[in-house]
C-alpha cells in the first residue's frame, strides 16, 4: 500500500498525504527545539529536506508521514508516522503545540489504529522517550502495554487488536 492511497476521516480530523501547502505549518513545530525535544531524528531539517520526504509517494514498509488536518479549515494539526515491518506497524505522532492538549492526538491515533485493524495488521508498536509522559499516558489510555526498553533507551509499547479500547 502506498501513502497516496491513505485517507482516514474522524469527527474533527482528516489523516491524509502531505500537500505543498502544509510545509510552512509543519516547519513551525518540527523546527521548534523545545517542542520537539522528545522526537527522534526527523526534526530541524530544511524545507527542501522535509519536502523530499513528505511530498514523495512511499510504501508502508519504507515508512510514511501522514498529515493530520483540521476538517473545518484544513490547517495542519500535526502528523503521524506509520511503518509496516512484517506483521508489526510502528507508529509515531506529533501535534502542533498550538493544537496540543485538545484530544487531536488521541483522535488521530485511534482512527489510525481502527484503519490498521481493518487491513489486518496484528500488532502496533510505538517507541517513546521515557520523559514524554503525555505520550506515554496517551498510549496507555488507548490500551498499549509496555514491553521493553529499546537500544536507544526508549520505552516500547505494543497493542494487539483485541486490546484496543477507545
Amino acid at each position: 500500500m502506498r501513502s497516496d492511497s491513505i485517507r482516514i476521516e474522524t469527527m474533527r480530523c482528516i489523516l491524509r498525504p502531505f500537500k505543498e501547502t502544509d510545509l510552512d505549518e509543519f516547519l513551525l513545530y518540527r523546527n521548534d527545539p523545545g517542542w520537539m525535544r522528545h522526537q527522534g531524528g526527523f526534526k530541524g531539517l530544511s524545507r527542501q529536506a522535509y519536502a523530499d520526504v513528505l511530498l514523495g509517494v512511499r510504501a508502508l514498509p519504507e515508512g510514511v508521514q501522514l498529515a493530520v488536518a483540521d476538517r473545518r479549515d484544513g490547517h495542519l494539526l500535526g502528523d503521524l508516522y506509520l511503518k509496516l515491518e512484517s506483521d508489526v506497524a510502528w507508529i509515531g505522532y506529533t501535534i502542533n503545540p498550538a493544537d496540543a492538549r485538545k484530544g487531536f492526538a488521541s483522535e488521530a491515533v485511534s482512527a489510525l489504529l481502527d484503519w490498521l485493524r481493518s487491513i489486518g495488521v496484528p500488532e502496533v508498536c510505538a517507541a517513546v522517550a521515557p520523559e514524554n509522559l503525555a505520550s506515554i499516558g496517551l498510549l496507555k489510555r488507548i490500551g498499549f502495554t509496555f514491553i521493553e526498553l529499546d537500544a536507544e533507551g526508549e520505552q516500547v509499547f505494543s497493542l494487539r487488536p483485541e486490546q484496543f479500547r477507545q
